[in-house]
């Protein structure tokens, strides 16, 4: 099978582990852009070299692509291009017109403009230090209230005129995408609801496309992958099993339904059959009261029971804190032992959403593979568990910045646990590509 793929940005979860993903079968032909393409923190995409390697793009079977690269730049600069409605519009013709030449199954999603509920920039406009928790309150209020919020009266209006105007173009866009699926420009088309509450303008706009047709999605960075588990025909039938059935309905952070609907949501946009008589088990690490996340210091109840092997084949979730996993939990299943055959892939990414959506995509191309690379399978779980389990739930609470020789040194005794634990040797080079601490890149090499 051949796959374009244009992914949100340049970071790893982004770029790199879609590619680690497809050479678990070694019969997918895999396009990406060259990474310098991508935007990052602070630098857009080169829209117009994007354009350019999808024109020139050989016959594939699917593309996979994220709306926000050749639309704004990028995830981060559709919330800051100062680009008209106008101007976008204009990219999103002209994309229509190299999609229809291309004659593949496309698979898109573009975001919905998230509000994020603190006063940090960081991926925001400027303003957003000193108005972010105020623009999030008057968005809540209003959409709550059913009328504008008074808080309208705090925030000065040439800032919150901006915001609303940004708010206004991105929706629009939405709406023409909508028009070009009932085209049939687009396989499937997902409009992705990022870091959600309960109210928002961002809840409205989402009500209104589903209003429309639309089908709307809990998630943002997983969804590419979720859609590439799409892309790659045959059928996976899963059983998901949750480590505490009777928590299954709480709500995960950054979320807005239930863990059990999270992933019920992500099976079947990956195109995952959901039976009792399944060909692989999704064993679920969730939590009991509520989510908890260690590097924002929001504790909750460890995993206190035993790790026991399903008969058949599996892949672990854990989700039972964000941003990392719950190391009560890694240490059963450190303990347990790796099963080569029937183990199908290990995530704790961010977001539930991130976990579950990168997770199922593994998982489907191992199942589904024509030609198998039990190597490449294993390196992906190395990646993940030195990302997820040792750097996020352990190495990153010991760091003050982001010096490359304290972080390859911390990481050590955690090589040599999964070493031992996948049976392969591990040599990893690690880096911070957006020079921060919430990511880390993590090169086998």
């Amino acid at each position: 099978m051949k796959i374009g793929f244009v992914p949100i940005d340049n970071r790893p979860v982004c770029y790199t582990l879609p590619e680690q993903i497809v050479k678990i079968d070694r019969d997918i032909e895999f396009f990406i852009p060259n990474r310098n393409m991508l935007g990052d923190l602070t630098k857009y995409a080169d829209i117009e070299g994007i354009f350019s390697w999808l024109e020139e793009l050989p016959k594939v079977d699917a593309i996979v692509i994220a709306l926000d690269t050749v639309a704004y730049g990028g995830l981060i600069s559709s919330r800051r291009c100062p680009e008209t409605f106008e101007q976008i519009k204009a990219r999103i013709l002209r994309l229509k017109s190299i999609l229809e030449k291309k004659n593949a199954k496309v698979y898109a999603f573009s975001s919905i403009m998230r509000i994020s509920n603190n006063n940090i920039n960081e991926e925001e406009k400027e303003y957003w230090n000193r108005w972010g928790k105020k623009i999030f309150d008057y968005s809540y209020q209003t959409h709550k209230l059913g009328c504008e919020s008074c808080i309208t009266n705090v925030i000065p209006s040439e800032i919150l005129d901006d915001y609303l105007n940004t708010r206004k173009r991105n929706f629009e866009i939405n709406k023409i995408y909508l028009e070009l699926q009932k085209e049939g420009l687009f396989d499937t088309l997902v409009f992705s609801k990022d870091d959600c509450a309960e109210y928002g303008f961002n809840v409205q706009e989402a009500q209104f496309l589903e209003k429309l047709g639309g089908f709307v999605k809990t998630g943002a960075d997983e969804i590419p992958l979720t859609l590439l588990a799409r892309a790659i025909q045959g059928e996976m039938k899963v059983l998901p099993i949750f480590t505490e059935p009777d928590c299954k309905t709480l709500i995960s952070n950054y979320e807005d339904v239930s863990i059990e609907k999270s992933v019920l949501g992500q099976l079947e946009l990956a195109g995952c059959t959901i039976s009792d008589h399944s060909d692989v088990s999704l064993i679920v690490n969730n939590f009991i009261n509520a989510q908890g996340e260690i590097v924002m210091k929001r504790f909750t109840e460890p995993f206190k029971g035993e790790f026991v092997h399903p008969d058949g084949n599996y892949m672990v979730a854990d989700v039972r804190f964000a941003n990392g996993a719950d190391n009560a939990f890694m240490e059963k299943v450190l303990i347990s032992g790796f099963s080569d055959n029937k183990f199908y892939g290990y995530s704790a990414w961010n977001t539930s959403a991130n976990t579950l959506g990168s997770l199922i995509c593994g998982a489907k191309v191992k199942f589904l593979a024509k030609n198998y690379d039990e190597l490449a399978f294993k390196k992906l779980q190395a990646v993940r568990l030195l990302d997820d389990w040792a750097y996020q739930a352990n190495v990153r609470q010991q760091l003050k910045s982001t010096d490359v020789q304290e972080v390859t040194c911390l990481m050590k005794p955690f090589e040599k646990r999964v070493s031992a634990f996948l049976g392969i040797n591990i040599n990893a080079k690690y880096s911070f590509p957006w020079n921060r601490l919430f990511e880390v890149e993590v090169e086998l090499i």
